[in-house]
């Protein structure tokens, strides 16, 4: 297993990046970037250009950049309507992931998903008080249709018709991720580069009148088989696994790490389920994260484990305290899996 760090729009920078790796870190994820760290943003379409001088920056620092997670809502949004301008998004997506590969990037993570991460609030649920996120049914916030124009709550149009997206059905939410990996899994295989899907965050079967598709295990198996290859992986989030109702995260992690199904884990812990949890510390939440760590190891999962996101801690610098304390604990816990097992 292999510790990283994830980095979002604007923070692959310098300090940044000689923080991860003093902290053990070896593997970058890159969250969603636009044009602050790839100009080519703009046209629709990353660069191989632009890609590889990201990945020859991370590099710079003795650190490897695993994955890019989340295209652009800009570079998809015809996808996800199923738009009049799908076929030629699609298009672009497919160079984009050939550009991947070309520039030694290899893991694409992904979230099909109309509403996003939505409804999430902050409170001082976690110990201590520290600031964290989570969905709490009474605090969410009214949940209004869609605009035009909108996808994950960002705008991707300035010019769009009035009115909303409407409802859109969990069937016709399915076709269109069928139809989205029909086209651009082949062409994932022939670049060498993995897509990985993230769960719906959180897991409600539907919000703002608009289908989610994956909030329980049995519907990550649907999509890994709609179109079966070993370019059709998870983005393993863990966190939001937990907060899936009737759901135990270790037999999710056994089910999926054994068929060699999770290409990176978002390693977050929460309290609670769905409509109401919090996330919190990894050491106070209900996952045993020694177990899922030892899970993992067991079912041969050799990947990539990143905190996502983690409580801010109250001092002068409350994201990389917050992240610090999770990268410690999580290296800790891989190397007592890791050694245990050698000595077994």
């Amino acid at each position: 297993m292999k510790l990283g760090l994830g980095l979002y729009a604007g923070q692959v920078t310098a300090d940044n990046l000689r923080y991860a790796k003093q902290l053990g870190v070896t593997h970058i994820v890159q969250h969603l970037p636009g044009e602050e760290t790839l100009p080519s943003t703009r046209d629709g379409v990353w660069s191989v250009d632009d890609l590889r001088d990201l990945r020859r920056h991370v590099a710079e620092f003795g650190l490897t950049l695993e994955a890019i997670e989340n295209f652009p809502p800009s570079f998809w949004d015809q996808v996800l309507l199923d738009g009049p301008g799908r076929d030629q998004q699609l298009e672009h997506l497919k160079q984009t992931i050939r550009n991947l590969g070309q520039a030694g990037i290899p893991t694409m993570g992904y979230y099909f998903s109309l509403a996003g991460v939505w409804g999430r609030v902050e409170g001082p649920w976690a110990r201590g008080e520290a600031t964290t996120v989570g969905f709490v049914e009474a605090l969410a916030p009214e949940q209004t249709p869609i605009p035009q124009g909108e996808v994950w709550g960002q705008r991707y149009a300035e010019q769009a018709p009035p009115g909303h997206i409407g409802r859109v059905t969990h069937e016709e939410m399915w076709a269109r991720l069928a139809g989205f990996l029909e086209a651009v899994v082949p062409v994932a295989e022939e670049a060498g580069v993995k897509l990985a899907a993230h769960p719906d965050d959180p897991p409600l079967p539907e919000l703002r009148g608009t289908a989610r598709l994956v909030t329980h295990p049995d519907h990550y198996q649907r999509l890994l088989d709609l179109v079966p290859s070993d370019s059709n992986l998870l983005e393993f989030c863990q966190g939001t696994v937990t907060e899936m109702v009737g759901v135990d995260p270790l037999e999710a992690i056994w089910r999926f790490a054994r068929q060699n199904k999770i290409a990176y884990v978002h390693f977050r812990n929460v309290r609670g389920k769905v409509p109401n949890y919090h996330e919190v510390f990894l050491d106070e939440g209900d996952v045993d994260m020694l177990e899922a760590v030892r899970a993992y190891h067991q079912a041969g999962f050799e990947g990539v484990m990143i905190p996502d996101h983690t409580p801010r801690v109250h001092c002068d610098a409350p994201w990389h305290a917050g992240m610090a304390f999770a990268l410690g604990h999580m290296r800790a816990l891989m190397t007592a899996v890791e050694r245990l097992a050698s000595s077994a």
